[in-house]
């Protein structure tokens, strides 16, 4: 991975420029320009045990530089952008969408809140905000009742997964965390606590919802109204926890965590290419070991997000058409392409059923902004791409190009979950599913 080219400073250095003679801590500032984080060592299985319809969402903040990431021909005889070349090998496995967006979006750094929602924020009457359901939720509905976990939320900061309430689901950041949350099995004593846990939570919920069905009697509608909103928070709750419940006698996946670089930092620049492999290695994971069905990943926050050159992505997508900027944000794009185009051919290269896991795994990537020609933080014309799912239906190949607020984003998102096996055709304000992607 590329390492930002800077003359390391030494201890002595830095304690003459603070005047003292003290015992500093190990500072980023201090690393050689010649030390990188070594590259993963992770292999992809050969095969699959079982092929399951899969879903992941990658969200990249601040938008792309428009002018690298937008092809001028479309339908299936295109050229790659210089943006896009890292998907050189995948070419026939994904379609890029351009003219897509959300008709009620914020757009700017709050596009990740609609990017799977399509919600109108401010569209509920006496409301600043309200989200909705995002997709992954509604297949983790669907799906969750034959895996451990129904769904899994990564995330640097911020959060794409919103329930039924629309309330965030908040993702995780740490890889340790997240392996032993999926991987590490819980000894007796930590099994017994569970179930005990859960015995108490069930009682807990008993009561509130008895409680709750004499209040409802004696409100008004607009209580009534409030206290139905409480009370649907309640169930999901209960639901979650007869799901989990379930789940506490059975073994967890054998994972070798070997090969695996879970101390990857994700404040750190030296380590954000790994960090967002190692991320996506557990993604895989999860997938292969039908731990769940559904991952959302927001990579990085908006408004102040890392890069793995140390630059900063938040002011460089205010470019106003710099043509420097935007050369800079070009190399942080192509980047996160080439971290995206190494989990595609992970899934590429393990067997399932008659083709691989990719056939079987829908990967969405994109942004919830568009920076447009001069900076401007848009909800329209999203940079997006969808791969896989061959399996599932799902042609690719193909620029698929629309004319900017003639399509919604849902379309992509309601033909999604109708892959995901999930009977429904409406989501947020879409008109069908996405014309020439089935």
């Amino acid at each position: 991975m590329n390492v930002v080219r800077m003359k390391p400073m030494s201890r002595r250095a830095a304690l003459r420029g603070v005047g003292a003679c003290i015992s500093l801590p190990f500072l980023e500032a201090m690393v050689p320009t010649a030390v990188k984080a070594a590259s993963s060592q992770f292999k992809p299985l050969s095969s699959s045990p079982g092929a399951h319809p899969r879903m992941i969402c990658c969200y990249i903040p601040q938008g792309v530089n428009i002018f690298n990431w937008h092809p001028n021909d479309s339908g299936r005889k295109w050229n790659l952008t210089p943006t896009l070349q890292p998907l050189a090998a995948h070419k026939s496995d994904f379609t890029l969408l351009t003219g897509l967006g959300h008709a009620h979006g914020p757009g700017g750094h709050q596009g990740h809140h609609t990017w799977l929602t399509a919600a109108n924020l401010k569209g509920t009457p006496g409301k600043d905000y309200q989200n909705s359901i995002s997709i992954d939720q509604v297949a983790a509905e669907h799906h969750g009742k034959e895996t451990r976990f129904p769904s899994l939320e990564l995330s640097e900061h911020g959060a794409l997964a919103f329930n039924r309430l629309g309330t965030p689901l908040p993702g995780e950041k740490d890889p340790r965390r997240v392996f032993n949350r999926l991987f590490v099995p819980e000894d007796q004593a930590s099994r017994k606590e569970s179930v005990q846990r859960h015995i108490e939570r069930s009682s807990v919920l008993d009561v509130v919802l008895g409680e709750a069905a004499s209040l409802k009697r004696r409100l008004g509608r607009a209580d009534q109204r409030k206290l139905e909103e409480y009370l649907n928070s309640v169930r999901e709750t209960e639901r979650r926890v007869q799901r989990s419940k379930k789940w506490i006698s059975v073994p967890r996946p054998n994972v070798d965590k070997t090969s695996l670089k879970l101390s990857s930092n994700w404040y750190s620049a030296r380590d954000r290419g790994m960090w967002l492999d190692v991320m996506l290695e557990l993604s895989y994971l999860a997938f292969i070991t039908d731990t769940t069905r559904v991952v959302t990943f927001q990579w990085s926050r908006e408004a102040g997000s890392l890069t793995h050159n140390g630059e900063d992505h938040h002011a460089l997508s205010h470019h106003g058409g710099d043509p420097q900027a935007l050369k800079k944000l070009g190399v942080i794009d192509e980047f996160h392409v080439s971290r995206l185009s190494r989990f595609l051919s992970l899934l590429k290269a393990t067997k399932e059923a008659s083709g691989s896991m990719l056939d079987h795994t829908m990967v969405l990537y994109g942004s919830g902004m568009n920076q447009g020609k001069k900076g401007g933080h848009s909800a329209k014309d999203l940079p997006l791409l969808l791969a896989g799912g061959r399996k599932l239906g799902l042609k690719h190949g193909q620029h698929l190009s629309f004319e900017v607020d003639s399509t919604p984003l849902s379309n992509v998102l309601l033909t999604m979950l109708q892959k995901m096996g999930i009977e429904r055709d409406k989501f947020g304000d879409s008109s069908g599913t996405l014309t020439g992607l089935v």
